[in-house]
């Protein structure tokens, strides 16, 4: 017998933005900054803006690399933690107005929201919270006052944004500075300045991070959360990081994971790396874990002390595109699913291919628009002689579930069970990419 509904309450829902963030499937994320040319992760706000000095900095190569390699959004560090600003900034004599770049008269933050819009991408800011240059960090009022001052600056001055990122940062240690951020007013900001840009943050509130910085969703992965598990940015333990893997199917927020990674070991750009780039394999595994499982991917890719991303940085992500393109290209079923219901807590879909297909992956998505409903599926498939086998399974579904099969497999027909532990499920999109 089918188990019974556990239904509590309205679904989750997503906001058209949040949908249309996530349809987006990968942002670019760009770290540039004093760390490129000191070679440091994570700087300490000492060191001097004469060393920011690009020879050949274009952001719109950055925008057309992004463009090309299937990326819909770019995200800027507009400032690490160093505190360097990559604008010039009224705040703080620590940016780029202080370096040699353009006799001081450079604008970064300006020409990376120029070539995103050139190239029809969404832009998006980091702005560190932590910040080891200012001398009010630490003053939690004084330094809050600060932040949304620089806030302000780049929420105003540069015009319609798709994302504000922030993250938690504050890494003084027990001994160090104890600056307590004022989230409320940060994320209210915000909304007040860009009220169209979606807010990502270790928990939101519209974006959550997804508890890891290998590009992995979890397994089952919802878009809804508890917000009283995950309240601010920084919270740490392990219901924590359950949520930020998981979500939960119940929850009554909707915020999608975003799951960020590099394309090298470090976060900015390391000449020490360039032979240590993830291979086209672990990039196809990333898009597969991450994407394919209900989240989206955010890829770094650090410009190097020219101010240009790489050759070998580049052509890494065109051999990743077109490998995707003959995984997700090759050829998609399009025929007439048939849907009926099996009980309050199951669907089943069944096609019949028009000969033998041999399939390689699957690609399913769930009508979101009425709530995350999915618990579990099956997919089976009919051989020759009329025999039903079960090929692939999984838990959730969301906007975007790809299934790799291991090894082409051929088959007549087809088969996918659809399951819920608490609304009842509905028929999904179901494409099959065959080899």
């Amino acid at each position: 017998m089918p188990p019974r509904l556990r239904c509590q309450g309205a679904l989750a829902l997503p906001s058209d933005r949040q949908l249309a963030w996530q349809r987006d499937r990968m942002a670019m994320f760009v770290h540039f900054g004093i760390n490129t040319f000191t070679g440091r992760e994570w700087g300490d706000g000492t060191e001097s803006p004469t060393l920011f000095r690009p020879s050949a900095l274009d952001a719109r190569q950055w925008a057309v690399t992004a463009r090309v390699s299937g990326f819909r959004a770019m995200i800027l560090t507009a400032k690490h933690h160093d505190g360097f600003c990559l604008w010039p900034s009224r705040l703080t004599p620590h940016s780029v107005a202080a370096s040699p770049w353009k006799g001081g008269q450079g604008d970064v933050v300006r020409e990376f929201v120029e070539a995103c819009r050139s190239e029809g991408l969404g832009a998006g800011l980091y702005l560190s919270p932590w910040d080891r240059h200012e001398p009010s960090y630490g003053d939690s009022p004084r330094y809050n006052d600060f932040y949304c001052a620089q806030l302000t600056e780049l929420l105003t001055n540069y015009g319609p944004l798709q994302e504000v990122w922030f993250d938690g940062a504050n890494g003084e240690g027990p001994n160090g500075k104890r600056q307590v951020y004022d989230w409320p007013r940060i994320w209210g900001t915000v909304r007040r300045l860009q009220p169209h840009a979606l807010i990502f943050s270790d928990a939101g509130p519209d974006l959550r991070w997804i508890g890891n910085e290998r590009g992995t969703a979890g397994e089952p992965n919802w878009a809804a959360v508890d917000p009283a598990v995950v309240p601010q940015p920084g919270v740490s333990g392990a219901a924590v990081t359950t949520m930020l893997q998981h979500g939960d199917p119940q929850g009554s927020a909707w915020r999608p994971g975003e799951a960020d990674v590099s394309l090298r070991p470090g976060w900015f750009y390391h000449a020490a790396e360039d032979a240590q780039l993830k291979t086209v394999d672990e990039l196809v595994s990333i898009y597969f874990n991450s994407v394919g499982r209900n989240a989206k991917l955010l890829l770094n890719v650090p410009p190097n002390r020219a101010g240009l991303i790489a050759h070998a940085d580049a052509d890494r992500l065109a051999r990743f595109q077109a490998r995707l393109g003959s995984l997700l290209e090759s050829g998609t079923q399009g025929g007439f699913w048939q849907w009926r219901a099996a009980g309050g807590s199951e669907m089943v879909g069944e096609v019949a291919l028009p000969e033998m297909q041999r399939m390689l992956v699957f690609n399913l998505r769930e009508q979101v628009e009425r709530g995350q409903r999915i618990s579990r599926f099956q997919i089976e498939a009919q051989d020759e002689n009329g025999n039903w086998g079960s090929i692939a399974d999984g838990s959730t579904v969301g906007v975007l579930r790809l299934v790799r099969l291991a090894a082409p497999m051929e088959a007549r027909r087809l088969r996918v069970t659809l399951e819920s532990d608490f609304a009842p499920p509905l028929p999904v999109a179901v494409t099959v990419h065959f080899n």
